[in-house]
């Protein structure tokens, strides 16, 4: 399981360090793709199947469905760490988040998200998030 908020800089490659603490569950090799919010998904190759095999239920015949894979699948990359633990991040993911210097890397459970500095801020404002917002949604969803 992954979770926790690191602060790296990516490099002027788009090379990153993946915190150590998500390197073991990652592997050395695991997929990174587009994710929602403009934020980029990884996901170590075990749940990269789990989620592949879910994607792969859903109707062709469905406009959404259709769209939605094509938009996961068409950005994902395999990454690979390197020997100080970094991972080049390819151009298209990085222009797709906006990725500038400051990252900030986060872990959401089943994948790992990386965001830049600015947009994970903005992201966690008080004008987007709150602890009453929060509330209300957890009790939507009855948690």
């Amino acid at each position: 399981m992954f979770y926790g908020e690191y602060q790296h800089s990516m490099d002027a490659k788009g090379r990153v360090i993946v915190p150590s603490r998500f390197r073991e569950e990652l592997g050395v090799k695991f997929i990174m793709t587009k994710g929602l919010d403009n934020c980029l998904f990884a996901y170590s190759p075990g749940e990269w199947r789990n989620l592949e095999v879910k994607l792969k239920t859903l109707p062709l015949t469905s406009k959404d469905a259709r769209v939605f894979v094509r938009f996961f699948f068409s950005g994902a990359a395999e990454c690979e760490l390197d020997k100080q633990g970094r991972i080049l991040i390819p151009s298209n993911l990085r222009e797709y988040a906006g990725l500038e210097k400051d990252l900030c890397v986060i872990g959401v459970s089943t994948r790992v998200e990386v965001w830049d500095k600015s947009k994970w801020e903005e992201y966690n404002s008080d004008e987007n998030i709150s602890p009453d917002i929060i509330a209300e949604k957890m009790k939507e969803l009855g948690i």
